[in-house]
């Protein structure tokens, strides 16, 4: 074979990337959940017939990181030799590189003249996938077999059409059948789209060349990382961070990293961290290195593709048993979006001294969810899933922004008239929370005030919010932002709520949550 021409390389780059976001704007545009086409609580990727992450769209990191794994533990128990063009596979179990069982995926093999020559993979977060709760998360599950209904991967679909078997099954075991058939329709959609694109690059280019580019891409980005960790001082760093809660007796919960920079080469090991945890908290260690590999890209100071040649120089290491290897019976919803949040969070405190003018303080590393379950008289169920952000932490040259999301989340708000015309809830405030940043030679930024009113004679209320207790922390000296707080006012008195907790609301009860500050960074008020 002819060498490949660069050019024709940064062609393909772009046009994976491109089928990528194709795909996250058909869930956006067809999912019926408006945790999807509002928030945007789903991800996209494309891999190479092995499974190695290639393409992805700009979705939620903490979904793409553990995508590099999804295809390649997939194919270890679904053979290569048994897919067939049209065949799409549906699952959610966290051994097969998966994350927490809301988190529903579809692969998609694609093939060019017979030939497998890499997958579609589409992940959104489903509003219910059955278990104990309304909604999926049991803040005090001792197991996942509480959490929600396990899929093993099934083919959902053939070049025939759907299975209706496998799709009646599924849909007998949710709350919200209608929803989760119109986003499992969005996403077999979004996986046929990435499907014709790779095939136009095949048909483009040759199926020879696309092939090649692909492993190509992985060489390149694995060269950059490289030059990046060679570029960082060697040594051993650690560092840590904590859950609110979820150790002895309630307290908080560690997770702590020594990372050891040699040469080219980083390890990362994780196995000082608390162990399993008796609630939802505990996360797969495919998250954990997800987590890791976006910690490694902010090290690097480089905006590199990230795909699974970045990952070679990096070893991972989990402790069997821990917070976060904790087996594959345990309670993960949680674990998903906040446990995550840790690990980077714990990197960041290692490296504080080493590059601190590439890293941000303290922020709103939470999903800061309030999932409200509204029982309907006909029997079903009607979801509403919120995720909140806060005060960006301060960096070196410039004050934290307020109102957003930071590191592994990537999310939006839903809009308050969408939530009034769907749902017996009324949005009676949204604010900045003023003076909620933490001070420093650079501020952090301030975070948001959203309250909701119940209409309906009852809602179904989940709270799954970190930083309640551990405030966002600043950086080389600067102060912690404020913490998170959800309150529920109900007939004229006011009480805090847990961040991580299940409960009942009636007509009238008005729950307000005030998203974190940012943490500053460097001393305040003397210029250092």
């Amino acid at each position: 074979m002819t060498p490949l021409d660069p050019f024709v390389v940064e062609v393909i780059r772009h046009g994976l990337s491109a089928a990528a976001e194709e795909m996250s704007l058909v869930m956006t545009r067809s999912a019926r959940s408006p945790l999807l086409r509002e928030a945007g609580d789903l991800s996209s990727a494309i891999t190479d017939a092995e499974g190695g992450l290639v393409g992805q769209g700009k979705d939620i990191p903490i979904h793409l990181g553990a995508m590099a794994y999804t295809v390649r533990e997939l194919l270890k128990v679904r053979s290569a030799a048994g897919l067939r063009d049209g065949d799409a596979i549906i699952y959610n179990v966290g051994a097969l590189g998966g994350n927490h069982l809301n988190d529903v995926k579809i692969a998609r093999p694609v093939f060019v003249d017979g030939r497998l020559v890499a997958f579609a993979l589409s992940l959104a977060h489903w509003p219910d996938v059955g278990g104990t709760w309304p909604g999926s998360y049991l803040a005090d599950a001792f197991d996942t077999f509480q959490e929600a209904m396990r899929i093993p991967p099934l083919t959902i679909a053939t070049a025939k059409g759907i299975e209706r078997g496998v799709l009646d099954l599924i849909l007998a075991n949710v709350r919200d059948p209608v929803s989760c058939e119109g986003d499992l329709m969005a996403q077999l959609a979004a996986t046929q789209a990435a499907e014709r694109r790779i095939r136009d690059l095949c048909a483009a280019h040759g199926t020879d060349v696309f092939i090649a580019a692909m492993g190509r891409l992985h060489d390149l980005s694995e060269a950059e990382m490289r030059a990046a960790i060679a570029d960082l001082p060697d040594g051993t760093y650690e560092g840590e961070d904590f859950l609110d809660d979820g150790g002895p007796d309630g307290a908080p919960a560690r997770i702590h990293v020594r990372i050891t920079i040699s040469g080219d080469e980083a390890t990362f090991d994780l196995s000082g961290s608390a162990d399993r945890v008796a609630n939802f908290c505990n996360t797969t260690p495919f998250i954990a290195r997800s987590a890791v590999a976006y910690a490694a890209r902010i090290m690097s100071g480089r905006d590199m593709q990230q795909n699974a040649g970045a990952l070679r120089p990096l070893t991972i290491i989990t402790r069997p048993g821990s917070i976060l290897e904790p087996g594959w019976n345990a309670a993960v919803a949680a674990g998903n979006h906040e446990t995550s949040m840790r690990v980077v969070d714990a990197v960041i405190r290692a490296m504080e001294g080493v590059i601190p003018d590439r890293l941000t303080a303290g922020g709103p590393a939470t999903s800061g969810l309030l999932a409200f379950a509204e029982p309907l008289a006909d029997g079903g169920w009607r979801m509403l899933y919120e995720v909140h952000g806060g005060g960006e932490g301060a960096r070196h040259d410039r004050d934290g922004c307020p109102a957003t999301r930071v590191h592994l989340a990537n999310t939006s708000n839903t809009p308050a008239e969408m939530i009034e015309a769907n749902y017996a809830i009324r949005v009676e405030r949204q604010a900045i929370r003023r003076g909620s940043g933490g001070a420093g030679r650079h501020r952090g930024g301030d975070g948001v005030i959203r309250a909701y009113r119940v209409l309906a004679p009852s809602l179904w209320l989940t709270t799954c919010v970190e930083r309640t207790v551990m405030p966002p922390y600043g950086l080389m000296g600067g102060e912690p932002g404020a913490p998170y707080r959800i309150t529920l006012t109900r007939d004229g008195a006011s009480e805090v709520l847990p961040g991580k907790a299940n409960l009942l609301l009636r007509a009238g009860d008005l729950v307000t949550l005030e998203g974190c500050g940012g943490g500053g960074f460097g001393v305040p008020a003397t210029g250092l």
